[in-house]
């Protein structure tokens, strides 16, 4: 997923044909996933209660509220960096769905 190394840590829990599931943990405000792109529609589930900075790129950065065990979804193609905006350690679960909804992988 990331083309541009960061600094939060990625822990892959399971990866087969259907679901990759990361685990990304930001130690400290600044932590960042790095530029990426996504390849796959997916879901990601916060947890903690706080902000991440979202960057989108040519200048634009939004923040987002997040909400513990809230998950929210986002389609395919979604390019961005995600940067720990809070002043603790905080982490979110990412699902990918790597089969299409046709029932492939494309």
């Amino acid at each position: 997923m990331c083309s541009d190394s960061g600094s939060a840590i990625p822990t892959v829990t399971i990866d087969n044909d259907r679901v990759r599931v990361t685990e990304w943990r930001f130690k400290q405000r600044g932590d960042n996933t790095g530029w990426h792109r996504h390849a796959y529609d997916y879901v990601v589930i916060p947890l903690f209660d706080g902000v991440l900075e979202i960057n989108l790129g040519q200048g634009e950065r939004v923040k987002a509220q997040m909400q513990n065990g809230v998950p929210y979804y986002r389609e395919i193609g979604v390019e961005h960096d995600v940067i720990n905006g809070n002043d603790f350690e905080c982490a979110f679960v990412e699902v990918e769905l790597l089969q299409s909804r046709n029932g492939n992988g494309d």
